[in-house]
């Protein structure tokens, strides 16, 4: 009936006359909207929900349509203006049992541009961080628990952005690029699922340089910690067509490595 009411006041289609109705029967209109209305265009909801905020600033509906605002502009893809609201809650009620998710949503309008990026990866750290915070301040919230999968997820797709950026060098024959790219796999990313591949493109890569000693020890590496890996079998079989077996040798980064992790030298 609250719905039928506000709509009826529009009249010839426009916005109605919002002051002589309650701030829950506003928000309720925003919510009727939000649900019925297109989702990717929420203009008529969000212009319900901020006539809460203007109308009745101090009240408990002003502060849950400000969350709702976040909402929508995150539902219809509006990321920016979903950061800039859910951050506006987050520094007007700090301690409300909803900034929990005003953080969550705030991460997530950076975690879910991740792939519309191109090479440029700055969105992904912003995500790595505000997924972070949220694991850090809401530790016992379903929302870290999400926020840990999605911080795995995106930590993940940084090595990937190392990773094809290395194969590009490889196969443009750039050996000292590529191996640049696939050693911050190995080092900073060792924990993904790119790191069996890393090694394996490092072997590939050192014995395209003739530096053997390199190639065998990140083939160690990969040994011990990958056997199963089919990329295991493919730097096995490129070392084995020169002669060679994988085995930590010289004092390269990789036998570094190999020393702390496998022989637990850094302990």
């Amino acid at each position: 009936m609250l719905v039928m009411a506000l709509a009826a006041c529009s009249g010839d289609g426009g916005k109605p006359p919002l002051e002589t109705f309650t701030a829950e029967e506003i928000y309720k209109r925003g919510e009727y909207e939000l649900e019925v209305g297109n989702p990717r265009r929420p203009d008529t909801a969000l212009y319900y929900f901020s006539e809460v905020e203007r109308l009745y600033p101090y009240s408990e509906w002003a502060k849950r349509a400000l969350i709702m605002e976040a909402y929508a502009q995150h539902k219809s893809k509006d990321y920016e203006s979903a950061r800039a609201s859910a951050q506006r809650f987050i520094d007007t009620y700090p301690g409300d049992e909803d900034a929990a998710y005003a953080k969550y949503l705030l991460a997530l309008s950076y975690y879910d541009q991740i792939d519309e990026v191109g090479r440029d990866q700055g969105l992904t750290f912003q995500a790595l961080q505000a997924l972070r915070d949220v694991i850090e301040q809401y530790p016992e919230s379903d929302y870290a628990r999400s926020a840990i999968l999605k911080f795995d997820l995106a930590f993940d797709h940084l090595a990937a952005k190392e990773m094809e950026i290395g194969r590009y060098y490889l196969k443009q024959r750039h050996y000292t690029a590529a191996i640049n790219r696939f050693r911050v796999v190995v080092e900073q990313f060792q924990t993904t699922t790119h790191t069996p591949e890393a090694l394996m493109r490092l072997t590939e890569a050192y014995l395209a340089l003739g530096l053997t000693d390199e190639a065998q020890t990140a083939a160690a590496i990969l040994g011990h910690n990958f056997q199963s890996s089919p990329f295991y079998g493919d730097a096995y079989a490129l070392l084995k067509k020169q002669g060679l077996a994988p085995k930590a040798k010289g004092d390269s980064w990789l036998a570094s490595i190999y020393r702390q992790v496998i022989k637990g030298e850094w302990l």
